[in-house]
């Protein structure tokens, strides 16, 4: 089985398997500052992740293979925000407010996300409807101005010179500017 190194908290490296994507509890316990055994039982009693933990062979920090209590990496985050803070070494408690701050912000966008496009959308349709409905305005007003014109060209072109010649050699159109 294989390591690699997900994250590195207070120059402890927090690893997860390459094969089965588990994470050991224990050093990011000791990087917290916080009892790895007090975190196992809250997380056996846990609803949904006590059915995640597992006991799997990790090399420690001396280099022994050693048992370790772990959990699945998708779970680790959700474990993280459940931390109670007061529990957590001083050095350690500005940066999980910070972790789950932002949880709850991911929180937040995750849930909000879906309302918040379709309100963006519906305001630019809108916008993008309005826009449509005036270039058809416009459209419809060229279309006369351009059928004006046309039945203009076709009048001109319908006068003969018996026309013109009975106008005193004047071109007579009703439409011709003066």
């Amino acid at each position: 089985m294989e390591f690699k190194i997900i994250a590195r908290v207070n120059n402890v490296d927090i690893m997860s398997t390459s094969d089965e994507q588990l994470v050991a509890i224990k050093p990011i316990c000791e990087a917290l500052g916080i009892d790895a055994k007090a975190q196992r039982n809250r997380i056996e009693r846990d609803e949904i992740l006590a059915s995640t933990g597992v006991i799997m062979t990790s090399v420690a920090a001396d280099g022994k293979e050693r048992e370790m209590y772990a959990i699945p990496y998708m779970y680790v985050f959700g474990w993280l925000f459940s931390i109670d803070v007061s529990k957590v070494r001083d050095e350690a408690r500005e940066n999980v407010l910070k972790y789950k701050e932002e949880c709850y912000k991911a929180l937040f966008a995750h849930f909000t996300e879906p309302q918040t496009f379709l309100r963006q959308k519906q305001a630019a349709m809108e916008l993008k409807v309005s826009s449509y409905q005036e270039c058809q305005r416009r459209f419809k007003d060229a279309q006369k101005l351009m059928n004006t014109a046309k039945d203009e060209l076709n009048a001109v072109m319908r006068v003969t010179i018996e026309e013109w010649r009975a106008n005193n050699r004047q071109l007579a159109l009703p439409f011709a500017e003066e």
